[in-house]
C-alpha cells in the first residue's frame, strides 16, 4: 500500500465576474433604505470576500472601504444634525446653538433643534451610500486590476488603462499606509503626522506611475491598425450612442425617472450599440493575449448570483413591496421575505467561486 498524492491546483475567478456580482449588490442596495435589507447586503459582500479573498496587497481594500462607509454615515449624520428642521419631525433629542443667518438665507438654518426622525433619515440615506461603496470595496478586494486589464475588450484598451489606474488607487493607497505604519513600527515610531504618511504615499505614487509609463512604452503601447476615417467615426458614433443609451437606461431604472418598458429598451439599445461598436473597432488594435482568463461555469454562477439579488430588489421595488421603503423613520423596520431570500442568493460566489488554496488529497492505493 502507498499513497498517491492528488493536488487541486486553485483558480482565480474571472475579474469581471467579481465585478459584475458586487455592482448588482449595489443594485440592490440603491433600491432600498431599509437598514435590516441594508445591513444584510453588507454582511452578504464581507461574508464573500472573506470566503474567496486571496493574500494580495488589494484583498485588504474592502476594510479600507468600511472605514470610509462609517466616515460617510458620520458626515451624513453632522450635516443633518446642523441643517435640518423642525419640519422633518417633532420628537426632539437636543438643541443646538443656533446661528442666525441674513434674510437671504431665509428656510436654511444652523444649529438649532434637533429631532430624532431628522437623525434617522440621516443615518439611512448614508448608509444606503455606505453599503454601496461597501460593494465596490468588494470587488477591489477580490479582482485583480492587471487581470481585468487583461480581459478587456480590444476596442476599449485605452479607456481600460486609466479606469483600471483609477480603480487602483484606493487599494494601493491601502498597501502604501500599511508598509509605511509597518516601517514605522520598526523604527520604535508608534505615532507620526500627516506629512510623514502622505509624503511617502506620494513618492510611491509618482515612482509607480513613472514605471507604468516605462513599462507601457516598451511594450508598444498605443500601436494601432490602419483603417478607413469612415469606419472610425461610426464605431466613435456607436460607441457614444450605445454609452448614453446604457446611461440613460441605468438611471430611469434606478430612478423611476421613466416607464419601465420604455427603460429597458433604451439599455438593451445601448447594450447592442456598444457591443457591435466594440466588434468593429477591435480591429484597430494589433495587441495579443497570453493565456486569457477563461469564462467557465463558475463565472457565470457569480454574475447570476449578483443579477438575481438586483432584480429581486428592482422586481420588489415596481410592485411596492411592503418594507423596502419604511413608513417614517420611527417605524420598525420590517423584514420581507422575497428581497431577503434574493439577497441570499448573493452569497453563492462563496461557493460556487473556486477556493484559492492548494488541496492536498492522500488516497491509498
Amino acid at each position: 500500500m502507498r499513497a498517491v498524492h492528488h493536488l487541486t491546483l486553485p483558480r482565480a475567478l474571472h475579474p469581471g465576474a467579481w465585478w459584475l456580482w458586487a455592482l448588482g449588490l449595489a443594485v440592490a442596495a440603491s433600491r432600498t433604505r431599509n437598514p435590516v435589507l441594508l445591513v444584510l447586503i453588507l454582511a452578504v459582500a464581507g461574508f464573500v470576500v472573506a470566503a474567496r479573498r486571496s493574500d494580495a496587497p488589494w484583498a485588504n481594500s474592502y476594510v479600507a472601504f468600511l472605514k470610509l462607509g462609517l466616515v460617510v454615515i458620520g458626515l451624513r449624520i453632522v450635516l443633518q444634525a446642523l441643517l435640518s428642521t423642525r419640519s422633518q419631525g417633532n420628537t426632539v433629542l437636543f438643541t443646538l446653538p443656533q446661528i442666525p443667518l441674513p434674510d437671504w438665507a431665509n428656510g436654511v438654518k444652523l444649529g438649532g433643534e434637533v429631532t430624532a426622525e431628522a437623525l434617522l433619515t440621516a443615518l439611512y440615506d448614508g448608509g444606503q451610500l455606505a453599503v454601496m461603496l461597501c460593494c465596490i470595496g468588494a470587488a477591489n478586494a477580490l479582482a485583480s486590476p492587471r487581470r481585468l486589464l487583461k480581459s478587456l475588450p480590444g476596442a476599449l484598451y485605452e479607456m481600460g488603462v486609466a479606469c483600471v489606474v483609477a480603480l487602483t488607487f484606493a487599494p494601493q493607497l491601502v498597501t502604501d499606509a500599511r508598509r509605511i505604519r509597518g516601517a514605522r513600527r520598526l523604527r520604535g515610531r508608534t505615532r507620526g503626522s500627516f506629512r510623514t504618511t502622505a509624503m511617502p504615499v506620494l513618492e510611491g505614487a509618482l515612482d509607480r506611475s513613472v514605471e507604468l509609463a516605462a513599462a507601457m512604452d516598451s511594450r508598444g503601447y498605443g500601436r494601432t491598425a490602419q483603417v478607413p476615417r469612415r469606419q472610425r467615426r461610426i464605431t466613435g458614433g456607436s460607441v457614444l450612442l450605445g454609452l448614453l443609451g446604457i446611461a440613460l437606461g441605468v438611471y430611469s431604472l434606478l430612478t423611476d425617472a421613466m416607464a419601465f418598458p420604455v427603460a429597458a429598451a433604451a439599455l438593451t439599445i445601448g447594450l447592442l450599440l456598444a457591443v457591435a461598436a466594440m466588434a468593429v473597432g477591435r480591429q484597430r488594435v494589433t495587441r495579443t493575449r497570453y493565456r486569457p482568463d477563461p469564462w467557465a461555469l463558475p463565472e457565470w454562477l457569480v454574475t447570476a448570483a449578483g443579477a438575481a439579488a438586483a432584480a429581486t430588489m428592482i422586481v420588489a421595488a415596481a410592485r411596492g413591496v411592503n418594507g423596502l421603503v419604511l413608513a417614517g423613520p420611527l417605524v420598525v423596520p420590517p423584514v420581507p421575505v422575497v428581497p431577503v431570500i434574493g439577497l441570499l442568493i448573493g452569497l453563492a460566489p462563496a461557493f460556487a467561486a473556486p477556493p484559492l488554496t492548494r488541496r492536498v488529497e492522500l488516497v491509498p492505493a
